[in-house]
């Protein structure tokens, strides 16, 4: 079928209903029509609306572009813009190709321009075509300019967590780790009881996020991604990706080593174990500036910890603070850094644990200071 074929002949709205009436009458759907009949016919169009769009849901049909030109077509303009679209998304599924899914999307993205939502929905209709067509211009252009559509709505709509799921799809087949990562977990975020995913799916998204936490460049907080749910909907055979995420979480080198033999076992982990060493360094830094109680760490604390040689934390400590994971100082002399702030990130129990600690030791602090403070002024006022 070509493009041409999304125009097909109209004919009169009571004509197409007998008409589809005889051809249901011993199929069982012939109810479906004759309500749409009665409806129609006394111009009941929000009722006529839920109907046809239960139809399209539920009912298979052989040719529902025809449905809608012969008579959803007459009477669109009464159907709120998100509903249309959204009853036209089955529609849009049976067209053959993208070039008559983009012909069939530009004609209708016209007609509901007035409200946002509609608009949005209908550009990640057609961003789907394209990706699905290798478009990877033409779906990059249209992300732009529908993320500007998705900043101007307040709060999350219905529309949110399928343009996000559009655009990490697109940022995974382009290979970009870090904004994958970043739109796949708001799709997460934003899922609504419509969007529900079967376990393969979920299994894939899973291990994809995992891959995408691990060698994307600037990902250094894995806290949200391991409190969610779905990384227990890894297989088996990808379970140790999980305690991969905690032992970079935590910056725990003798996890990651113990791990070693699974992970080499995984390509894209395998071509990347060098800028995984580094990275697994950088926040095992951020980990033991987390849980000093002074921010002052020697050198050899940090390379015994990171298990690099002495002669390189500079290095490390410098590349921490250029990528702003922790803000401090070098002493080159003594042979320590001053760090008073490490990047925020989401914590897991034991890290909440810690920092509990630490705060119970400065509470300690502050009262023998004030005790001190007490016992100086009672001195100096006797």
């Amino acid at each position: 079928m070509s493009s041409s074929s999304v125009a097909t002949r109209r004919m009169d709205v009571g004509e197409y209903l007998r008409q589809q009436q005889q051809l249901a009458a011993n199929t069982g759907l012939i109810e479906w029509w004759t309500t749409f009949e009665e409806l129609y016919t006394k111009r009941l169009w929000h009722q006529l609306t839920q109907k046809v769009y239960e139809f399209v849901r539920t009912v298979p049909h052989p040719n529902l572009l025809d449905f809608y030109e012969n008579f959803i077509a007459d009477f669109e303009t009464k159907i709120n813009g998100l509903t249309l679209i959204e009853t036209c998304v089955y529609i849009v599924n049976q067209l053959p190709s993208h070039e008559s899914r983009v012909v069939f999307l530009n004609k209708l993205s016209e007609k509901v321009k007035a409200n946002r939502e509609a608009a949005i929905l209908c550009n990640i209709l057609l961003g789907q075509s394209m990706l699905e067509a290798k478009d990877l211009k033409g779906i990059k252009d249209l992300l732009e300019t529908t993320n500007e559509l998705i900043e101007a709505e307040t709060g999350v709509t219905a529309v949110h967590s399928r343009y996000y799921r559009l655009s990490s799809e697109y940022h995974k087949l382009v290979g970009n780790h870090c904004e994958y990562y970043r739109d796949a977990l708001r799709y997460l975020g934003c899922q609504t009881s419509t969007d529900v995913e079967d376990a393969d799916t979920q299994a894939q998204r899973a291990f994809t996020l995992a891959l995408a936490a691990i060698l994307g460049d600037n990902i250094y907080n894995f806290g949200e991604l391991l409190q969610h749910p779905i990384v227990n909907t890894l297989r088996p055979e990808h379970r140790y990706m999980k305690d991969l995420l905690l032992a970079f979480n935590s910056g725990d080198l003798t996890k990651y080593e113990a791990l070693r033999t699974q992970w080499l076992q995984q390509p894209d982990l395998a071509q990347h174990e060098l800028q995984m060493r580094q990275k697994i360094c950088l926040l095992s830094l951020m980990e033991m500036t987390f849980n000093s109680t002074n921010g002052i760490i020697k050198f050899d604390e940090i390379a015994k910890q990171t298990r690099i040689p002495i002669n390189e934390i500079e290095l490390l400590v410098m590349k921490a603070l250029s990528l702003g994971l922790v803000r401090g100082s070098i002493d080159e002399v003594e042979k320590t850094v001053h760090l008073s702030w490490v990047q925020p990130r989401v914590l897991d129990k034991k890290q909440i644990e810690n920092m509990k600690k630490k705060l119970d030791i400065w509470f300690k602090d502050i009262d023998n200071i004030e005790k001190l403070l007490e016992k100086r002024a009672q001195e100096i006022i006797n």
